[in-house]
C-alpha cells in the first residue's frame, strides 16, 4: 500500500506542478500585458504633460494679448474723451457765434424797419433792356 500511496502522492505532486506552471504562465502574461500598458500609459502621460505645457503657454499668450488689448482700448478711450472735449468746446463756441449772429440780425432787422425808404437816384436805377425787334 505504501507504493500506492507513493504513486498517488506523485500524481498529486504532478497535478500541483501542472497547476503551478499554468498559474505561472498566466501571471507571466498578465505581467507582460501590464508592462505593455505601463509603456502606453507612460507615453500618454508624457503626451498629457506636453499638451498641458502647450496649453499653459497658450493661456499666457492669451493673457498678454488681452492685457495689450485693454491697454490699447484704454488709450483709445482717452483719445476719444479728449476729442469729445474738443468738439464740445468747438460746439459751445459755435453756439456763441450763432447767438451773436442772431443778435446782429435782430439789430439789422430793427434798423431796416426803422429806416425811411431810400430814394434811388435815376442814374442808379437799372435801365430796361430794349425789346427785341
Amino acid at each position: 500500500m505504501s507504493a500506492l500511496l507513493l504513486g498517488l502522492a506523485d500524481i498529486l505532486v504532478a497535478i500541483l506542478l501542472v497547476a503551478t506552471i499554468a498559474t505561472s504562465v498566466r501571471l507571466s502574461r498578465r505581467i507582460a500585458s501590464m508592462k505593455a500598458d505601463e509603456a502606453v500609459m507612460r507615453q500618454q502621460i508624457g503626451d498629457l504633460v506636453s499638451a498641458t505645457e502647450r496649453a499653459e503657454r497658450a493661456v499666457a499668450g492669451l493673457r498678454e494679448t488681452v492685457a495689450e488689448g485693454e491697454r490699447s482700448l484704454a488709450a483709445r478711450i482717452r483719445e476719444a474723451e479728449a476729442e469729445r472735449a474738443a468738439l464740445d468746446a468747438a460746439a459751445q463756441g459755435a453756439r456763441g457765434a450763432v447767438g451773436k449772429m442772431d443778435a446782429l440780425a435782430a439789430i439789422g432787422r430793427k434798423m431796416v424797419d426803422a429806416a425811411p425808404p431810400a430814394v434811388v437816384p435815376a442814374a442808379a436805377r437799372p435801365v430796361p433792356a430794349p425789346a427785341p425787334g
